[in-house]
């Protein structure tokens, strides 16, 4: 690969400041595994199906398997590493812990991005929009009931989902 199949790109990720030369190909995905050492987004499908990639871009659910790394030149992202501030968790965090909403876990980064991104965007949800809200990611241990009732306690509602 000869330098013009690289791009320099600047981005906010997790509130700070990231400046890295990137090929054109490399998905997002891949950079911020593989070159920033970050495990919470998850390698699932790589076609944009399951969510297991799911981060914030610019304050919005993106799936980081369906786009470039040289496409976060200028953006601000959020990975699950960002929620936790001085290791307390999150309401979700919290939520998906208490509900157990996990099994295996694999899911659990991008469900919960998602249903942050939910929760700021209506912080009282149905369970109808909460599953609405979580369509875009997949999860192939739980079956979801306990995630949605994660998702309602975090907003402050218990729910028989």
């Amino acid at each position: 690969m000869d330098r013009s199949d690289t791009f320099d790109i600047e981005f906010t990720l997790n509130g700070e400041a990231v400046a890295a030369t990137v090929p054109a190909r490399r998905l997002l995905i891949h950079f911020l595994r593989d070159d920033l050492d970050l495990t919470g987004p998850k390698i699932g499908c790589d076609t944009g199906h399951c969510g297991a990639c799911t981060v914030l871009y610019n304050g919005r659910t993106i799936k980081s398997c369906m786009m470039l790394a040289v496409q976060a030149d200028g953006a601000t992202i959020e990975t699950v590493e960002a929620l936790a501030a001085d290791g307390e968790m999150t309401p979700v965090q919290q939520a998906f812990h208490e509900h157990h909403a996990l099994q295996c876990g694999y899911c659990t980064s991008g469900m919960v991005m998602s249903a942050t991104y939910l929760l700021e965007k209506n912080p009282s949800p149905s369970p109808e929009e909460i599953r609405e809200g979580l369509r875009g990611n997949l999860c192939r241990c739980t079956g979801y009931v306990n995630i949605v009732e994660a998702v309602a306690a975090a907003a402050g509602k218990e729910t028989s989902a």
